[in-house]
């Protein structure tokens, strides 16, 4: 290589370097919040948890559904803390996200930081929970009273006169749970059963439902029925049933859907699940949510909170799942393989 070339290479690597050290001091000062182009639709989420099953389920189709709109999601997890979720609704806002959607833990603590998210303009979406007491830009869930009045008609068929009934509900901080057990108590009303107790779980913590029937022994032998707050209280409560040697002979009922809850069903150990189809739920959301943010108006009917706020509100209709509909409601749509939810069953894995 001649001295005019090499200078000529050498002049070049120089600008290079430079290039790269200018590009450099410039993203160096370009903002957090600016890091992506303007254009693009900020969304963040914030979960209850993750330990229950269809969570992540939910997550999964909300953030697909919301990249093909144009919009991306920033999911955090407040690990059923209540004051985590105050701390991310605050994390959101710095950010200042277009919208913020949120499955609640509590309402209470989110008040203050629910005002002042729409006061900074961003849209707050009240995920399956509604956030009592505020004024969320929307609320979108299933039909709640419909899911506690399936459970209720699963577990007065064949009830024999004057029997009794055990409920176990998910915790009063949870709006839900006063829903469904409205809608449960308005179908068991008029009946011929017994209400032996009712026991909130707190936290949705399955362990303290185990607890509870290990420790009232006498109600759950006595009970002809047990109606859990959802599968994964209903788990705990058919272990300790087991323990006991009554499993499969206390019909007990629960909800979403869990692929541990379809297997009992097959396996006789619980006699329904109220399915959710979250996909269509999650979806929605992001649909309602990207209008939102666009300035349109959601797609929804109203809900009339009982301080006598209207609410945008959008209900989806759940499903009861028992062994017989198995088949066409749960396997059909893909929501659960075959082989998985009949693992312990062989002898009728095959359709």
């Amino acid at each position: 290589m001649d001295m005019r070339t090499f200078a000529r290479l050498r002049r070049a690597v120089a600008a290079a370097l430079l290039l790269i050290l200018t590009l450099s001091a410039c993203a160096a000062d370009t903002p957090d919040d600016a890091d992506k182009p303007g254009d693009v639709m900020q969304i963040g989420m914030i979960f209850d948890n993750f330990v229950m099953e269809r969570w992540e389920r939910d997550r999964d189709v909300f953030v697909s559904t919301a990249r093909e709109l144009g919009a991306e999601v920033n999911v955090q997890n407040a690990n059923g803390s209540a004051d985590e979720q105050v701390k991310l609704m605050e994390y959101f806002i710095k950010k200042n996200v277009d919208a913020i959607v949120i499955v609640p833990i509590e309402s209470e603590p989110l008040l203050e930081p629910v005002q002042k998210a729409q006061s900074a303009n961003i849209k707050v979406i009240s995920y399956d929970r509604l956030i009592v007491g505020a004024r969320p830009d929307l609320y979108i869930t299933f039909d709640n009273g419909e899911v506690g009045r399936l459970m209720a008609k699963t577990l007065l068929e064949n009830a024999a006169p004057q029997s009794g009934i055990l409920m176990i509900c998910g915790p009063l901080t949870d709006n839900n749970v006063l829903e469904i057990e409205s809608g449960f108590m308005s179908e068991i009303d008029g009946a011929d059963v017994t209400i032996i107790d009712k026991y909130y779980a707190d936290g949705w913590k399955p362990e303290n439902a185990g607890a509870y029937i290990r420790e009232h022994r006498e109600a759950a032998v006595s009970a002809a029925g047990i109606m859990c707050g959802n599968d994964n209280l209903a788990g705990a409560v058919v272990e300790a049933l087991a323990e006991q040697r009554l499993a499969g002979n206390v019909r007990v009922v629960g909800q979403d859907g869990d692929l541990a809850a379809c297997q009992r069903i097959v396996e006789g150990t619980q006699a329904m699940t109220v399915y959710k189809p979250v996909e269509k739920l999650a979806s929605r959301a992001a649909q309602e949510t990207v209008k939102l943010i666009r300035g349109e108006a959601a797609d929804a009917g109203v809900y009339v909170a009982q301080n006598g706020d209207s609410i945008p509100y959008v209900k989806l209709d759940p499903v009861a799942v028992t062994a017989e509909n198995m088949q066409s409601v749960i396997i059909d749509s893909g929501f659960h393989l075959r082989a998985d939810v009949y693992l312990n069953r062989p002898d009728v894995m095959e359709p």
